[in-house]
């Protein structure tokens, strides 16, 4: 008897160790994955940056070359005339307003790199630990997307969004929402296989249904501004993977959300910059 309240005691404090050891191992997880997600947006960043500034460092040397040039003539001013030494003096201004105009763009970039990074830390926080085969957040080229699958957003053949999907959009239209200065675009993306049925008339309609029926949720469910959407089809041409295999035709089948760079803005920051250093000079 003893020894069966003994063996009883030693498998209940087993389990409790086991317990213990994989609500560890899913926190462990959970602190890799946050981790590895932060580092994709740095090595993205760090990219573009290191792109920029090269193409930065190439007119800042040409821009020294000039002005090591026009230093020499400065120094023979005396033998120039009066029409010579205006041109020098153009001259002079226009580098320095090229320095002013190079010193801009790196602030805007600057600035642009961090709302981009504040953005998808919004959409990951907001997003929480949902499936990554699901529910992909990435940076390509200085633009946020979204990528949503099939599976979870639409039933077979259908265009009509599951109360799972609704769930999801739900949140993305809380972060989209509380930044009214962004727009977006909703892409729909099919496999290869043909599709007709009803007014339906092949993959690229189902696209564009698959897109409109999100933007819609959007819209009339979350309150999201539908000046700031744009719905469209892709139909199966621009896929993730081949068509080959069914797992490679389920990961071609997905709505993607690609929020959509604004060039005025960017270019405002570029004018407010150069407004300041006028000023300060």
């Amino acid at each position: 008897m003893v020894a069966t309240v003994a063996a009883v005691l030693t498998s209940c404090a087993s389990k409790k160790e086991l317990t213990a050891l994989q609500e560890k191992q899913k926190k462990t997880k959970e602190l890799l994955d946050s981790a590895t997600l932060k580092l994709n947006v740095c090595e993205e960043q760090k990219k573009s940056s290191s792109n920029e500034i090269g193409l930065l460092r190439e007119k800042i040397n040409l821009l020294k070359n000039s002005n090591s040039a026009l230093q020499n003539n400065v120094n023979n001013l005396a033998t120039l005339s009066t029409k010579e030494a205006q041109n020098l003096e153009r001259s002079l201004e226009s580098i320095k307003e090229k320095d002013v105009q190079i010193n801009s763009l790196r602030d805007a970039i600057t600035k642009k790199d961090s709302v981009t990074l504040a953005l998808v830390t919004s959409l990951k926080g907001a997003l929480g630990n949902l499936n990554d085969e699901d529910i992909e957040v990435n940076v390509e080229k200085g633009v946020v997307f979204i990528s949503i699958s099939d599976k979870l957003l639409f039933n077979s053949g259908s265009y009509n969004v599951s109360s799972k999907a609704k769930a999801v959009l739900g949140k993305v239209a809380t972060v989209v929402n509380n930044k009214p200065e962004i727009e977006f675009l909703v892409e729909g993306h099919t496999d290869n296989v043909p599709y007709k049925k009803g007014v339906l008339l092949d993959n690229w309609d189902l696209s564009v249904k698959r897109a409109t029926a999100v933007v819609r949720v959007l819209q009339n469910e979350f309150k999201v501004d539908p000046s700031r959407m744009t719905a469209a089809g892709r139909s199966h041409y621009i896929p993730l993977t081949s068509n080959d295999t069914k797992a490679n035709k389920a990961a071609n089948r997905r709505t993607r959300i690609v929020v959509l760079p604004k060039l005025d803005q960017f270019y405002n920051m570029i004018d407010e910059g150069m407004k300041k250093a006028a000023s300060q000079g």
